[in-house]
């Protein structure tokens, strides 16, 4: 899947440093087209919600949860999850998806992270 434009109620979720410096990959992406705030590592900004992957994997994870959670919290939204991680914090696949497991039908999670959750491997 690769996200150009979005509906009123998407949000593009993206991958962030410490510092919310969107300085490339999906992040410059997310600051550029939908709302991400420079400075803003993570959370809801704009039409995007960023997760800190840049702090080791403790950090990522506890993020990650957060977003699980709150994305349960608001169905009335449709989140669509980049590769989180997997770009210029450097993990795979294998090693990530699983911090998205039970993610409600408002979640689009990359099809790298379905296999991973459907193998039973993440």
């Amino acid at each position: 899947m690769h996200i150009t434009s979005l509906a009123p109620n998407e949000v593009f979720v993206f991958g962030s440093n410490a510092s919310g410096a969107h300085g490339g990959g999906a992040a410059r992406f997310a600051m550029n087209r939908f709302g991400a705030i420079w400075g803003q590592s993570e959370g809801l900004q704009g039409q995007s919600y960023g997760i800190d992957t840049m702090s080791g994997l403790e950090v990522f994870e506890e993020q990650a949860r957060r977003f699980v959670a709150f994305a349960a919290e608001h169905d009335e939204l449709r989140f669509l999850v980049t590769e989180v991680g997997c770009g210029i914090a450097g993990y795979r696949p294998e090693q990530v998806a699983g911090f998205f497991a039970g993610t409600g039908e408002n979640v689009v999670l990359p099809e790298s992270f379905t296999r991973e959750l459907e193998s039973g491997d993440a």
